[in-house]
């Protein structure tokens, strides 16, 4: 086990995250002594679901500490106790889900304001600390159960099947598995990419409006991400399609076709690109830094990959797979600070040594993972 970033607020808090980063572990080992509400066993599910206001009789008489909820979404009636008992006998609650999307569009009581939100993501480089392994990292992820496990990849096609059957096919988010499992397979040659959607709504031979629930699913099963382009002051013509994301490099593997055309260092570049950004927004959720997550490119293809903007800072990542830097690789870089000299721009590379020129701090990027704390 890996001690986590993250720090529990001292209220009740929700705690989103995909299957499978911790959660409940987390959970465990922070509030030892709680009230743990599993709603994955079955028996309490059904009885919960049934009759949401016996919850307060699964709370011992004079119990004033944290009560846990794990998978809070699958019973979204729920909530409107957790407020009551939050009121009534000052309870805190962890509310943990790995799907937003019942919360969100069932018009169910979020507690107005009673309990804030935190994320957790697959494990930092920090975090794994001695253990971590950048190739392995790129080829395998960064969840947790992936650095303890004897077969990584074997979990990880175990894990998107999971993913299809219990949180696609069980909770009824789509009639259509069969073009959802293709979508999927689709979706992953996006990975990294400004978004197209009508082009892979062509692709899947689906409709566009299918597609786009279908890109909303995987957002709200918090399996995926969307950057948008960033424009404030824009001095330049740019993209206005998001860049998409599977959360984890290892998960975006698994999902990704392979044969014997795949050019391997393309692949390997697009997951550790996942990479970078999945230690990103694992360190600025961990840690509240507050960053906003964007992208940056021009209409003639000059490119950022990462922009990170709030109080904290103005900070532009570009990441490369190569050893080497060439002469031209680093012209989105240039041009952006050009635009924006607030801006402290990165370079995160496959080479040994840590350098710096024309005002770009460049980074081996193991190196950078590890204190990605200082950097940020």
């Amino acid at each position: 086990m890996y001690a986590r970033l993250l720090q529990p607020p001292p209220s009740s808090f929700f705690l989103f995250g995909p299957r499978g980063v911790g959660k409940t572990l987390w959970c465990h080992t922070r509030f030892p002594d709680c009230v743990f509400i599993d709603l994955l066993r079955g028996d309490l599910f059904t009885t919960l679901l049934a009759s949401p206001h016996v919850l307060e009789s699964f709370i011992p008489a004079g119990h004033g500490d944290w009560v846990v909820v794990d998978e809070v979404q699958k019973v979204p009636a729920l909530l409107d106790e957790v407020h009551r008992l939050i009121e009534e006998r000052k309870l805190r609650f962890v509310l943990t889900g790995s799907s937003a999307r019942k919360l969100r569009r069932g018009g169910v009581n979020l507690l107005a304001g009673r309990a804030v939100t935190r994320y957790m993501h697959p494990l930092a480089a920090v975090e794994i600390g001695a253990d971590f392994d950048l190739e392995r990292s790129i080829r395998y992820g960064c969840q947790p159960s992936v650095y303890g496990h004897p077969d990584p990849s074997d979990f990880l096609k175990s894990y998107v099947a999971t993913y299809l059957r219990e949180e696609v096919q069980q909770e009824g988010l789509t009639r259509r598995l069969d073009a959802f499992g293709r979508f999927l397979q689709v979706a992953s040659f996006s990975q990294g990419s400004p978004l197209n959607i009508a082009a892979v709504a062509r692709e899947c031979g689906i409709g566009r409006k299918l597609a786009e629930s279908y890109f909303e699913i995987l957002d709200d099963l918090l399996i995926s991400t969307r950057l948008p382009v960033f424009t404030r002051r824009a001095k330049r013509l740019l993209v206005s399609h998001p860049k998409f994301y599977f959360f984890d490099a290892g998960v975006y593997r698994a999902i990704r076709p392979s044969g014997p055309l795949d050019q391997p260092a393309e692949v390997d570049g697009v997951a550790l690109e996942t990479l970078v950004l999945q230690q990103l927004r694992a360190l600025n959720d961990s840690l509240g830094l507050g960053y906003s997550f964007h992208y940056w490119r021009t209409r003639d293809g000059a490119e950022v990959d990462f922009v990170l903007y709030g109080d904290r800072g103005f900070k532009a990542f570009e990441v490369k797979r190569a050893a080497r830097l060439r002469e031209g690789e680093l012209t989105g870089l240039q041009r952006f600070i050009a635009d924006y000299p607030e801006a402290q721009a990165f370079v995160l590379y496959g080479g040994k040594d840590r350098r710096a020129f024309d005002g770009i701090d460049v980074w081996p990027v193991a190196e950078a993972l590890r204190r990605l704390e200082e950097i940020l």
